[in-house]
């Protein structure tokens, strides 16, 4: 099997990234192709680059408390675009908007503190379920 390809974004407007280079190292380290599309992305460019990089999942990093809008926008993209390709979600999220992440089309939730050997572990289980 090839190398999962992880594309792990920052939309919106939060300048902060220090979470999601973590997270994309340790995927990284994990033996994962990582992408990562730096801060202040759209949800159109972060959608573009996944289809380009012909990634299997997105990570999106949100700390600034607009991830309904922008999960929303980046899924309905990627259902415009006909593209089956999960989403993954951490930040500073909180927990009562969880379940309603989930129903739009989120697989995961991930907030801080999450050991990234569970993120790891997630990611991969949800990409290979996929491909099976």
């Amino acid at each position: 099997m090839n190398k999962i390809r992880v594309l792990v974004g920052k939309p919106g407007l939060d300048g902060h990234d220090r979470g999601a280079k973590v997270v994309a190292r340790a995927l990284r380290d994990a033996g994962m192709e990582v992408i990562y599309t730096g801060i202040r992305q759209t949800p159109e460019d972060i959608v573009n680059t996944a289809l380009e990089e012909d990634v299997n999942i997105i990570g999106l990093s949100i700390l600034s408390g607009a991830h309904m809008k922008l999960c929303e926008k980046v899924l309905k993209l990627l259902k415009e675009k006909d593209a089956d390709i999960p989403v993954f979600l951490g930040g500073i999220i909180p927990e009562d908007d969880i379940p309603t992440l989930k129903e739009m089309g989120i697989v995961e939730v991930f907030g801080p503190g999450t050991p990234l050997e569970t993120i790891i572990s997630k990611v991969k289980e949800i990409v290979y379920s996929k491909k099976a």
